[in-house]
């Protein structure tokens, strides 16, 4: 792999998929010696939509079972340790695509947990989308580049988004439900001194309808793999924000009634606060 240097920051031009470049930063370390201590991959984005777009988002499969096959990379049930940038970087990226003109032509927006590949340090997403007129775009690759510049404070400045967790602004946001471009959990977000960990749209949370099984509704039995996912992406999000306090923000339309009281039944049972946008100011 090609690799360029400034600073401590390295930067790798990949030749295969990049969700199959599983365990990128042990394979770096074993090749140079130097410990990895965050992996941002840049990617182009996909969407139906074909909507221009520059996203922001963690990664894993949190939902899938065991014997299910990821479609684009991962490990079933896994989730990364997301990256404390993602938060500060989103708002970051903002005001750069609005300083030079992307907005309202590309939108800046969060995208859900999704996706591999496989690492072992906490990490991000930056992709640039959605369709091949766009991924060449070069004041969307300036913006994206200048991201990077200000974020990691490579002219000179003190960076961005790192995470110390002891200066009063310590509230982390475990989304929980709604869409893939998470908009209940956006409003909360771009908001400054919020901090973003994992994000689970609704297909991330398999809920199995009790309706359809003749049974007494209650958290226990309601079937799928919605449980698992919460629990490993919480699990993920507090060992990325060692110190700081998870609140699960839930897209509440977004549920049905025995959804809703599942989820916060189970999230009481596994002492997970919920919060309301309030709660995070």
């Amino acid at each position: 792999m090609e690799s360029f240097a400034n600073g401590d920051v390295r930067l790798l031009k990949h030749r295969e998929n990049i969700v199959a470049e599983d365990d990128l930063d042990l394979r770096w370390e074993a090749a140079t010696g130097e410990p990895v201590s965050e992996v941002i991959f840049l990617s182009r984005h996909t969407a139906v939509s074909n909507r221009p777009a520059l996203t922001v988002h963690p990664i894993g499969v949190p939902h899938l079972r065991e014997d299910e096959t990821p479609p684009q990379g991962g490990r079933p049930g896994w989730a990364s340790l997301p990256n404390p940038r993602i938060g500060p970087w989103l708002r970051l990226l903002r005001k750069i695509a609005h300083s030079k003109g992307l907005v309202p032509e590309f939108e800046v927006t969060l995208e859900a947990t999704h996706h591999g590949p496989i690492v072992h340090t906490p990490t991000m997403f930056l992709e640039i989308g959605s369709t091949e007129e766009y991924w060449g775009r070069q004041d969307a690759a300036q913006a994206m580049a200048l991201l990077l510049w200000e974020g990691f404070g490579l002219g000179g400045g003190d960076g961005v988004g790192e995470w110390k967790g002891s200066d009063g602004k310590n509230k982390v946001v475990l989304g929980l439900g709604g869409g893939h471009y998470a908009p209940r959990h956006m409003d909360i977000v771009v908001k400054d001194g919020v901090w973003v960990g994992h994000l689970l749209s609704g297909y991330a949370l398999p809920m199995e309808d009790p309706n359809q099984q003749n049974v007494k509704t209650s958290e226990q039995t309601i079937g799928g793999t919605w449980k698992q996912s919460i629990k490993a992406s919480y699990e993920a999000t507090r060992a990325a924000f060692p110190g700081g306090e998870i609140l699960a923000h839930l897209d509440q339309k977004s549920f049905k009634g025995w959804q809703k009281n599942a989820i916060a039944s189970f999230l009481a049972e596994q002492n997970i606060k919920i919060g309301k946008p309030q709660d995070f100011f």
